[in-house]
């Protein structure tokens, strides 16, 4: 099954998304920072959303690291 259809992996691909824009941009911030606008821009955003909510995006990579694995 897909990660669109399946709600547990869509979750998992969006947090797996935030965080990694979130590095790019801590390591490269000009990698990000010239596409704002467009579509390209949404990585933008989830770079923003990593930075200004990073103990809130850490817990729910906690919660849903923890519920993989005991799903498994």
């Amino acid at each position: 099954m897909s990660a669109i259809f399946n709600f547990q992996s869509l979750l998992t691909v969006i947090l797996l998304l935030i965080c990694t824009c979130a590095y790019l941009r801590a390591m490269a911030p000009s990698l990000l920072d010239k596409n704002k606008t467009g579509v390209l821009g949404i990585f933008w955003k989830c770079a923003r959303i990593g930075e200004r909510k990073s103990p809130y995006v850490a817990c729910c990579c906690i919660v849903m690291a923890i519920s993989i694995l005991s799903a498994q």
